[in-house]
């Protein structure tokens, strides 16, 4: 039986037949691809085709073809570029997850930042490979993937590692400050004045340039944005933070 996915009008040379999990497919990990770059894609389709334990079932040039067609599919394992045209990769693995739960979704980035490596993670990601790496180790990472692992190309662990050490870190120095210090500094990252933070906490304005100075030498930083982004990993939510930085 063959399924026929629909032609996208951006990639018309895009359209393919999608065998059923029937024949060659018996035994083998179904992979689908989504990936709007034309050379990745085939070469991430033809380490597939070269691997006796993976099977490519699927290709899509965008997130938005593939949130249509997926969920019916199926397939054991989803690896999707970040940055695609209209809907990202990340809010793509977000909105088929709940879905597709027994899905693995393995991303693929040029980029190996501590905010899109969690980001993808909590949308339910389980491995990261660099686009370098694609030729020398894809088909091994989504075999460790299919076996319980959570691959990721070594930069990428190394990021996640340097983010964990940093947050511990800042827990450290967090943990340092007094019970008012931390009132003082967690007003400063919702972006009060301080003015405002002396009204908040009932204190002269005086008394609160006090309280800053020794946070930023406790945290032995040498301004309001390096004194939040020491406390956005703790404690802030993101959406404070970015308020924060901004005011």
């Amino acid at each position: 039986m063959n399924v026929f996915l629909p032609v996208e009008p951006s990639a018309p040379a895009f359209h393919k037949t999608v065998k059923s999990f029937a024949g060659d497919s018996i035994g083998k990990k179904t992979v689908a691809i989504i990936e709007d770059d034309s050379r990745t894609r085939r070469l991430v389709k033809d380490l597939l085709d070269a691997s006796p334990e993976l099977s490519c079932v699927a290709q899509f040039a965008s997130a938005d073809a593939a949130l249509g067609a997926l969920p019916a599919l199926k397939p054991d394992i989803i690896v999707t570029d970040v940055n695609l045209p209209g809907v990202s990769g990340i809010a793509c693995v977000r909105h088929l997850k709940p879905k597709m739960p027994s899905t693995l979704f393995v991303i693929l980035t040029v980029c190996d930042d501590a905010e899109t490596i969690f980001d993808a993670l909590r949308a339910g990601a389980v491995g990261f490979i660099l686009k370098r790496d694609i030729a020398s180790g894809l088909t091994d990472a989504l075999l460790d993937a299919a076996g319980g692992g959570s691959p990721m190309s070594s930069s990428v662990a190394r990021e996640v590692v340097r983010s964990f050490q940093t947050t511990a870190r800042n827990t450290d120095e967090i943990a340092n400050l007094s019970e008012r210090e931390r009132q003082v500094l967690t007003l400063l990252a919702r972006g009060q004045l301080y003015k405002e933070i002396a009204e908040s906490l009932a204190i002269a304005q005086n008394t609160v340039h006090s309280y800053i100075r020794r946070i930023y030498e406790k945290l032995h930083v040498r301004s309001r944005m390096e004194a939040v982004a020491k406390l956005g990993p703790v404690a802030m939510p993101k959406s404070n933070l970015k308020q924060a930085l901004n005011s």
